[in-house]
């Protein structure tokens, strides 16, 4: 039996970073979003109990790989014997900040929950992914969300239809470096899910003066060249850094207006066309 599964990227419509944890993680507020822009993985089973990646990903050993490690901590977790031949396509460049990773993680868990026919619920599936990262959950909670916590309290959040220029800086930034940088903005002023609700998130006060990502001052100071993608796509509309960066973004009413700006990006510069997602493809392929 085999699987042929989509592990779309993400947005982060605004990211404050509100305070800081004992531990030392940092409390955060974010607004995810769903994009078409996508991984594509591939799922043979096994009955042997192998969990393998059966091509190379650049840069990815096997076994820090992700996929692996949610497809093992799935079995073990649900004492499964069954194993797992995985292909991954990657299109999401890596470091971005556009969720490649997690979402590839949290596609795995979807899918193998499937394919070995285990029927976790979603929460469950949600806690193991918290395990492998905090930006697994919500893509495995399926929708648009705000987002509190180091990520994972999450509320569903309904967006309007959408289309985004994302820009790849060809930078590799290190979430790490960004978050333990002593000039990092880390007392935001939390805000409410309510009031985004008040239609304050498309064009109002609240989104000019105080949504903002504030990671990206640090990753523009580091990496010059972010900031120079996000000066470009400010000619066009609101540009921000989606993540810890580098990718960069801008929305747009429609797709003509989108790709009427990607047509004008400078040579040497890439970037994609992609629509926003009223929710993750794979949302229907567990029980709440």
């Amino acid at each position: 039996m085999e699987l042929t599964c989509p592990a779309p990227a993400k947005l982060n419509l605004f990211l404050h970073v509100v305070g800081r944890r004992t531990d030392g993680y940092h409390l955060l507020q974010t607004l995810f979003r769903f994009i078409d822009l996508q991984d594509t993985l591939h799922f043979s089973l096994r009955d042997d109990g192998t969990v393998r990646r059966t091509n190379t990903v650049e840069g990815v050993d096997e076994e820090q790989d992700l996929c692996v490690r949610a497809a093992r901590l799935l079995q073990s977790e649900a004492g499964c014997a069954l194993g797992v031949d995985i292909t991954v396509e990657k299109r999401i460049p890596m470091g971005g900040g556009l969720g490649g990773g997690s979402s590839d993680a949290a596609t795995t868990l979807i899918a193998l929950n499937r394919l070995w026919s285990l029927g976790l619920p979603r929460k469950h599936l949600m806690h193991l992914g918290l395990r492998l990262g905090a930006d697994v959950p919500v893509f495995v909670f399926g929708k648009n969300a705000f987002a509190e916590g180091v990520g994972e309290e999450l509320q569903a959040y309904p967006l309007h239809d959408a289309w985004y220029v994302v820009l790849f800086p060809p930078v590799h930034v290190p979430t790490a470096q960004i978050f333990a940088h002593p000039e990092l903005t880390r007392n935001t002023v939390s805000i409410t899910m309510r009031a985004l609700s008040k239609g304050q998130l498309s064009g109002g006060q609240l989104r000019e003066q105080q949504l903002r990502n504030d990671l990206q001052p640090v990753a523009c100071n580091i990496y010059p060249e972010v900031g120079r993608y996000i000066a470009w796509l400010n000619g066009f509309g609101k540009a921000m850094m989606t993540g810890s960066g580098a990718c960069v973004f801008a929305e747009f009413a429609d797709r003509s207006q989108a790709e009427a700006v990607l047509r004008q990006l400078p040579h040497g510069m890439r970037g994609v066309v992609a629509q926003g997602l009223a929710r993750h493809p794979l949302h229907d392929w567990m029980p709440d």
